[in-house]
């Protein structure tokens, strides 16, 4: 070993020291703040699935590559870091001798021939993501905006400078004489070489450039444990391990918003008391601890931000910037929370003042900021943040490490309406109806079947005969004068078909859905519970409803209350029966139709197909498409509970669906979900277009192909 090797070994010793200390220090850290968490014993139920779901999503880029070539350079990027890690570790052997290298492996063609393409690959990905950021981030509500660029650029150019040091010790060695690869595997490396001078230790401090350039991106984010764009390369694997609902099928949706909990256990209303319950979370540390991981994994891609029909309609709503308001204020709390500062669920302080005379001044001023408050209540999460969320979902079906927004968003809700009694004063009326009247309009019970009047045809109540299908109406199919459209549609379509079907006539109640969207779970638990009651006595076993919101809460919430029932959305039993040949369409529908995907029919639920097999039957021809559509679908405003709240702030969001479908040029905006239809169907008559573009349901759209003379 020569001088230069002693020199360079003793440096590479002694920076990889300092960086592991403080890599340790910040590990500790941040397992010290998720712990900080309520329990979530949900989350380690099936680990052979979660080990199976997190390999595929991460191997697989399942979220990733549905950006395209952005995805799969972040592939590539991804091996790259993976390898570079073998590379670096590579590096501490060439700092001793420029002719070492990992033993075993090191010196295997195959090796050096797929380090090499990766490195070249995961170089002209990193470069391609740059440009993309550049070109990206001064676009109008861009997705990178409020993102923390510094960290982004600099993750970045670690990078690239350690690629490229990688094709400069690889040079060096070929200039010298001491590189084991062929020139068919490692031609880049060799043209690299031809190009270099003879520098027999040129391998040596490169490599300690290389190490230097690595502990100081670990030393740097170890100072900065909130540095999710390069934390993220760590906790996405335990972030998606431990995402929920790992037992539904692939694509079967997001599943069921996740229960009121308290210690870990579902919340029984009928013995919870909020004195020492958890009602919702009024403080950072009463998320779980899959919540606080979730903070801490956020890389600020903003992809969640890009999709949220709030932040494209110039709300103050971002994912993205909730997360990490929710992310920093974890953290900055946490010094005051470990020394035994915070409030029990009584509002009672936990340490007394003394205990806390040492506090830092700033991590005591945290400790006490709300939750939730306007700015100048100092509160972490505005008001009009928490109001804004339509809960569509677009958020957590685009979030590549698998953060669940919406439900630290309903967390946040429950508690301002349960206990601080504080939302959106226009949703008192519907809440109001909802106790008083079983429904959101606060229409009669008795008129719940007046939409089968004038029918040819006597609508079948439960116990009057034997039934394949319980047909749940919903509130507005039973009382809003457009769903009723759809209502009686569907009633005579399957009555056409020869399906066997009942409906609860007044013995339907709302599912509770708006009052659990808007963070009253004790008005859903009271509806939920009478309807379940309801169905098992009716020895209901399949059901049919035209609301994706019925459909969603029937077929995965009810579960939660120990309901099992199959259910279907029309559009799916109607796709059956064109199928199998029980309707057949024969009078085309001309015009041109568009279709929109109900947030909580689609990304929910993952009914995509269906609606679009109806509507190819019906016309004779394709469907123009929305440049928004499936997945990627704009929400039409009214979820969430966001139907029965004033829209005062930017764009109104079914304005801006609206104009997407009236752009495709079709004369008929088909829908299949009745709030879609009420505010798209608002949006064409804002627009004047009434006279020119109709908007019905799918199944109407159907019904006139039939040539049904009713």
């Amino acid at each position: 070993m020569g001088t230069a090797q002693i020199i360079a070994t003793l440096l590479a010793a002694a920076v990889t020291v300092v960086a592991t200390v403080l890599a340790v220090r910040a590990v500790r850290q941040m397992t010290s703040v998720i712990r900080l968490g309520k329990p979530d014993p949900a989350r380690t139920t099936d680990k052979g699935t979660r080990t199976k779901t997190m390999l595929v999503e991460i191997a697989g880029h399942t979220r990733m590559l549905k950006w395209g070539v952005i995805g799969a350079a972040h592939w590539f990027v991804m091996v790259a870091f993976i390898v570079l890690s073998l590379l670096v570790l590579e590096a501490y052997f060439e700092v001793v001798d420029p002719e070492l290298g990992l033993p075993v492996i090191g010196h295997w063609t195959i090796f050096g021939f797929a380090t090499e393409w990766i490195g070249v690959l995961g170089t002209v990905g990193i470069l391609y993501l740059v440009y993309r950021r550049q070109r990206d981030k001064n676009k109008k509500r861009s997705r990178f905006t409020g993102s923390t660029m510094w960290q982004a650029y600099f993750v970045e150019a670690i990078i690239v400078a350690v690629l490229v040091c990688g094709f400069l010790i690889r040079g060096f060695k070929v200039a010298t004489g001491h590189f084991e690869y062929p020139v068919w595997a490692t031609p880049v490396s060799h043209a690299i070489g031809n190009a270099l001078p003879d520098w027999e230790n040129g391998a040596t401090w490169v490599a300690l450039v290389k190490i230097y350039i690595s502990m100081a991106w670990l030393i740097t984010i170890a100072l900065n444990v909130t540095m999710g764009v390069a934390w993220h390369r760590f906790l996405a694997f335990f972030n998606i391990f431990f995402k929920r609902a790992p037992e539904k099928p692939a694509g079967s949706g997001l599943g069921a918003l996740r229960p009121m909990m308290s210690e870990g256990k579902p919340l029984d209303f009928e013995e919870a008391d909020p004195e020492k319950d958890q009602f919702g979370v009024a403080q950072v540390e009463q998320f779980t601890w899959k919540g606080l991981l979730d903070f801490s994994t956020c890389t600020e891609c903003g992809r969640c931000q890009s999709q949220c029909p709030a932040w494209n309609t110039a709300k103050p709503l971002s994912p993205k910037l909730l997360i990490t308001s929710l992310r920093d204020h974890a953290y900055a709390k946490a010094p005051y929370l470990l020394a035994g500062g915070g409030k029990d669920l009584t509002g009672e302080e936990k340490a007394t003042e003394a205990q806390l005379a040492h506090m830092d001044v700033l991590a005591l001023a945290e400790g006490n900021r709300p939750l939730i408050g306007t700015e100048d209540e100092q509160g972490v999460i505005d008001p009009d943040v928490l109001w804004s969320c339509t809960t569509c979902g677009a958020c957590v079906e685009q979030c590549p490490v698998d953060i669940e927004h919406v439900d630290h968003i309903m967390d946040m809700r429950r508690y301002q309406v349960l206990i601080e009694s504080s939302f959106p004063a226009e949703a008192g009326v519907m809440l109001r109806n909802l106790e008083n009247k079983g429904n959101p309009w606060g229409a009669p019970q008795n008129t719940r079947e007046d939409w089968t009047k004038g029918l040819d045809f006597e609508v079948p109540r439960v116990g009057e005969k034997d039934f394949e299908y319980l047909f749940w109406v919903g509130c507005a199919g039973a009382f809003e004068d457009r769903a009723k459209k759809t209502t009686r549609a569907v009633a005579t379509l399957l009555h056409e078909a020869g399906v066997d079907f009942a409906i609860l006539g007044e013995g339907e109640t709302c599912t509770g859905d708006p009052a659990r969207r808007i963070g009253n779970e004790f008005v859903f638990q009271m509806l939920a519970q009478q309807n379940v009651e309801t169905l098992q006595e009716a020895q209901v076993k399949k059901i049919v409803a035209t609301c994706p919101h019925c459909f969603n809460t029937l077929g995965n919430e009810y579960e939660q209350l120990g309901l099992k029932v199959e259910v279907v959305h029309h559009t799916q039993l109607l796709a059956h029966l064109v199928a199998t040949g029980k309707l057949t369409p024969v009078q085309p529908v001309d015009g041109g139709v568009t279709y929109h995907d109900p947030c909580y029919l689609g990304r929910h639920n993952r009914v995509f197909d269906a609606p679009r097999e109806v509507l190819t039957s019906a016309i004779g021809d394709e469907i123009t498409e929305m440049p928004r559509n499936q997945e990627r679908s704009f929400c039409c405003g009214a979820g969430g509970a966001r139907m029965w709240m004033e829209e005062k702030i930017g764009k109104r969001i079914n304005v801006e669906r609206t104009e997407e479908a009236l752009a495709t040029g079709a004369k008929t905006i088909a829908v299949g979900c009745p709030f879609c239809y009420t505010m798209i169907g608002d949006g064409v008559t804002g627009k004047g277009e009434q006279d020119n573009v109709e908007v019905v349901d799918v199944a109407t759209v159907l019904l006139r192909s039939l040539k049904q003379e009713a």
